[in-house]
């Protein structure tokens, strides 16, 4: 949209420019001078009144656009864990997988971990829900005590030595999680119920449902 002249710039260009004939011819006794006064006249006049727009406020400085945030030096680890391992298979074997949950000492969560296993017996997903925690807990690289805690008997009790490893699925999965527990200064193995595993539980549950 075009933005409308200023009236007495309009009428003083009109003064200035135009020929005016026909005005001059539509009023006897005017001559082309007398009419341009006139315009000069009416223009001085709309300038008078025009109102004064208000002065333009100052702009405020610029201000330089804040730093960015200080990079946040990466989150302790701790030295102590507590490992909660599981495994589920729906037919023993069949669709299996397996859960692990790592805790700091004051019951945060560190890590939630689920792994889909294929078809699997229970024992097999029991083993590598360990496997699945102890490889991250060791990652971790500064935790000096872990606790494992496993519903399955099986599992602490053959962890413990007080169960022989006879089942050669198992066995290597058993020097695997043996030879990862030597990595950690202190260890211990405990058996819960399996209310007191209901965490780890429900990731080797989702790893299946999900197939994570």
């Amino acid at each position: 949209m075009t933005t409308p002249p200023d009236l007495a710039e309009l009428l003083r260009y009109i003064g200035r420019e135009e020929p005016l004939s026909g005005t001059v011819r539509a009023f006897p006794g005017l001559s082309r001078e007398d009419v341009g006064r006139l315009l000069e006249a009416a223009a001085s006049q709309l300038a008078a009144q025009a109102p004064k727009l208000p002065a333009e406020p100052p702009r405020p400085a610029r201000t330089p656009p804040p730093l960015p945030p200080e990079p946040r030096a990466p989150a302790e680890v701790p030295s102590r864990l507590k490992l909660f391992s599981d495994g589920a298979a729906r037919g023993n074997p069949g669709p299996a997988g397996a859960g692990a949950v790592l805790l700091d000492p004051e019951g945060r969560v560190v890590a939630r971990l689920g792994r889909f296993l294929g078809v699997q017996t229970n024992n097999y997903a029991e083993y590598m829900g360990l496997l699945l925690g102890l490889k991250h807990a060791r990652s971790l690289g500064a935790v000096k005590e872990l606790e494992v805690l496993a519903d399955s008997e099986l599992l602490i009790r053959q962890l413990q030595g007080r169960y022989q490893v006879k089942s050669p699925t198992l066995r290597p999965l058993y020097e695997e999680a043996t030879a990862l527990l030597e990595h950690f200064p202190r260890v211990k193995l405990t058996h819960v119920p399996r209310e007191k595993n209901k965490a780890a539980d429900e990731m080797s549950n989702r790893a299946i449902d999900e197939r994570m």
